[in-house]
């Protein structure tokens, strides 16, 4: 399975694609149609759309990350 993540954040309208093996992340242009394209409708009115990951959180930085502490 390739270890590849569609990402938006609240208040941001820009999708990002992170390719984990490769180690990048990059904007992606948003679909117009199909299912990604209702699922970006639905998060863009406040729907959180979670499919084949586990533990997804945001923090402020990532030395944050790093330290093993996060708001919850």
């Amino acid at each position: 399975m390739a270890r590849v993540v569609i990402i938006g954040l609240p208040e941001d309208d820009q999708l990002y694609v992170a390719d984990i093996d490769a180690g990048t992340v990059q904007p992606m242009q948003p679909p117009a149609s199909g299912p990604l394209a209702s699922a970006n409708d639905l998060r863009n009115v406040g729907a959180t759309i979670v499919k084949d990951v586990n533990l997804a959180v945001a923090v402020s930085s990532s030395e944050q990350a790093f330290s093993g502490v996060f708001d919850g």
